[in-house]
């Protein structure tokens, strides 16, 4: 199996107004030896955790629902999008930070998050990895209405879906957010639920 041999040469920041967006340009070798100068940008944002909430007696799943600007401009018609709860790590371990993120943004507290796999999910620009995981939740871990931070501009809303009726939601159109794609299928095909 071929690895290169790969030596950036520069680093140009060209924002930092929100996260990182950096242009490298770096020299890369082929499978033939020889070396090419490549240039691309790469957009850091931070490691990221993200969790489905399942509840095995009722088969039911917890989804968040809320506005991302990315996807209104790229198609999205009001730009609401139905997705796990997800956050970024802020220096955090990824337990830790999902176990916040799931109280914050859907007011159940969990003790025991289980973690099934890590990914990069847009490799070709984006720097994150995201850490995945599930736990079982039960009405009494609700400790608040959840919905988000107001400080950070956060209005999600909580819904609470029939595990049949989600995948549905896949196959209608109606979930397009990758990572609750990947962990309902996770779901289905470890028979889980």
């Amino acid at each position: 199996m071929y690895t290169p041999h790969v030596n950036i040469t520069k680093t140009e920041i060209l924002s930092d107004n929100w996260y990182t967006l950096k242009k490298l340009t770096y020299s890369i070798s082929k499978k033939d030896g020889s070396t090419e100068s490549q240039s691309r940008e790469a957009y850091d944002r931070g490691n990221g955790a993200v969790i489905l909430l399942y509840q095995k007696d009722l088969k039911t799943v917890i989804l968040t629902r809320q506005f991302r600007l990315p996807t209104f401009i790229n198609g999205n018609q009001d730009g609401m999008l139905i997705e796990a709860c997800a956050g970024l790590l802020d220096n955090d371990h990824p337990e830790e930070c999902i176990k916040r993120e799931t109280e914050e943004e859907t007011g159940y507290k969990i003790s025991n998050a289980e973690k099934i796999f890590e990914a990069y999910m847009s490799p070709g620009s984006v720097t994150e990895i995201l850490h995945f995981f599930i736990a079982e939740y039960s009405q009494d871990m609700k400790i608040a209405d959840g919905g988000g931070l107001e400080e950070e501009g956060e209005h999600i809303e909580v819904l609470e879906l029939p595990f049949e009726e989600a995948l549905a939601m896949i196959d209608r159109g109606e979930i397009k957010d990758a990572k609750t794609i990947m962990l309902l299928q996770h779901l289905r095909i470890k028979g889980i639920l």
